[in-house]
């Protein structure tokens, strides 16, 4: 009986895993699919923006996101998180967030006064995940 629950528990697991692997793989390239959708089509901003690059975000999770964000080539290149800071000082937690790849080469956070679709001051978090992909995305 252990030995049906610990192969029924391992099987769970290496699906779980395959799915990660799946949905990671499936993020690379730009469009990313469903439930994301181009921030530039739903909001006042431009396609690419120097920096953060061309955003994706599935709008159920704002405004945290994860926005996934992509180089000229369509390449996932961060993951960026929005934390209003009003929600962070009144002990807002945004736990269990997204993240675009597991590869993870620096992060960056830093103060923005706000724009068009999280329009509070906030803090934004960019997690980028290749050595190269903070150039690709600041021109």
């Amino acid at each position: 009986m252990i030995k049906h629950i610990l192969l029924a528990s391992s099987l769970v697991f290496a699906s779980a895993t395959l799915a990660i692997a799946h949905d990671e793989e499936a993020l690379r390239q730009a469009p990313p699919g469903e439930p994301y959708v181009q921030v530039s089509d739903v909001l006042p901003l431009p396609e690419f923006i120097p920096g953060l690059g061309t955003l994706f975000v599935n709008p159920e999770n704002l405004p945290a996101g994860p926005f996934l964000s992509y180089d000229h080539d369509g390449t996932l290149s961060a993951t960026i998180y929005m934390t209003p800071l009003e929600d962070l000082q009144a002990g807002t937690a945004y736990d269990g967030l997204g993240i675009g790849s597991h590869e993870v080469s620096s992060v960056d956070i830093y103060y923005n006064a706000g724009h068009p679709g999280v329009e509070k001051p906030h803090a934004h978090v960019v997690l980028f995940h290749d050595a190269d992909a903070k150039g690709r995305l600041a021109q």
